[in-house]
């Protein structure tokens, strides 16, 4: 336990912002000395549009198993200073601690357990927290071919693994109207501030509360000086759904939009970032990781189905066996209460090092039954 926890102090304390390569860089340094001393092998160092990521990839054969996860957090420089590393209590706390530098930690830790790596990655990418810009290609080619992904972002509430993640789509639409002076003759312009507005309604009409789909206008900017009919506006949409038919659903609508006023012009660009993980992706994996967890005596796993997505979307968005949530157990991502439950680490850390060596053991890559009330995946 106690270099677990050093080891989390260590990447916690090398403030990695998503959008400073730099300090990204230096993380990935921080991360690849941790490997190093528990894995004994250096990892590649890849780097994408500037973006610092890692990878170890072990034996000759093809890839089995990825432990997927991302060492960039939300929180700018200086916030160790209001948010500093502590243990007391018998919870950790720092920036980054739960999303998700305990959960690189444990990833590390348990893959240093597996006593034959042979078809084990590890992915360690610094950009997912902005949408893994750079990384997405390079997760897709380190995941094809794999059983399982077991992805180390935070578990939900009460440590339930997500097994089920929203589809995440980002559009912007920008309205190009005509400025005109708003005293001496406002009916010469056409309004880009008026437009926007009906964009915004048709925009949220796109959303089917039913079918779990959020269609969210967001940021809105519109015009220049206050006596001036606006010549342009936009706004910035957030789309998340459960399917990739809604998702394709939404994405033609998106992209047919028409203007509401004369003279009016209506640009849509974006389009969708992140495809569904859905309950089919996770299923086997789950119910391995509930029998795995009744043999260690760690009671009980539930799932969640959550609205955030994660790097996992991409692994099952290509077909690839995933099960999400794995890492820390606590609350507060992105926010001053973030902690980690430090009970939980070494529990969590042996159910997925447990998690790694079935899946490596066994042959049959679908999971499915072989005979009545059993799995085809091998045990411990």
């Amino acid at each position: 336990m106690s270099d677990l926890l050093a080891d989390i102090e260590t990447l916690v304390r090398c403030e990695s912002p998503s959008s400073d390569h730099e300090a990204v860089a230096r993380s990935a340094e921080v991360v690849a000395e941790v490997g190093l001393r528990l894995l004994g092998a250096e990892p590649e160092r890849i780097v994408v549009d500037g973006v610092t990521h890692l990878r170890w990839r072990f034996g000759d054969g093809p890839p089995r198993v990825l432990l997927l996860g991302h060492h960039d957090t939300v929180w700018p420089h200086g916030s160790l200073e209001t948010h500093p590393f502590s243990v007391r209590d018998g919870v950790l706390r720092g920036p980054g601690c739960f999303d998700m530098k305990a959960g690189v930690v444990m990833a590390l830790h348990a893959a240093a357990t597996v006593p034959d790596r042979d078809g084990l990655s590890i992915l360690v990418t610094g950009d997912e927290e902005i949408g893994s810009p750079s990384s997405r290609a390079l997760i897709e080619e380190t995941a094809a071919g794999c059983d399982a992904a077991f992805v180390l972002e935070a578990s939900a509430d009460g440590g339930a693994l997500k097994c089920r993640r929203k589809g995440v789509s980002h559009y912007r639409v920008e309205v190009v109207g005509r400025a005109a002076h708003a005293g001496l003759e406002p009916e010469k312009g056409v309004n880009a501030g008026i437009e926007i507005s009906h964009q915004i309604l048709a925009v949220a009409a796109l959303a089917d509360p039913m079918a779990g789909t959020s269609v969210t206008p967001t940021v809105v900017s519109a015009g220049t000086t206050v006596n001036t009919v606006p010549a342009a506006a936009s706004v910035a949409v957030d789309v998340r759904v459960w399917d990739e038919a809604e998702q394709l659903r939404v994405d033609r609508a998106m992209r047919a939009l028409p203007p509401v006023l004369e003279g009016a012009e209506v640009r849509v660009t974006g389009g969708i970032n992140r495809p569904p993980l859905e309950a089919g992706s996770s299923a086997g994996l789950f119910a391995l990781a509930q029998d795995l967890a009744g043999e260690l005596g760690l009671g009980e796993l539930t799932s969640a189905s959550v609205g955030g997505a994660s790097d996992g979307n991409y692994t099952a968005g290509i077909g690839i066996p995933t099960l999400d949530g794995l890492g820390a157990v606590g609350g507060g991502a992105h926010a001053d209460h973030e902690h980690v439950v430090v009970a939980e680490l070494p529990r969590r850390t042996a159910l997925l090092a447990a998690l790694v060596e079935n899946v490596l053991a066994k042959r049959d890559p679908s999971g499915a039954t072989n005979r009545a009330g059993e799995s085809g995946t091998a045990r411990r």
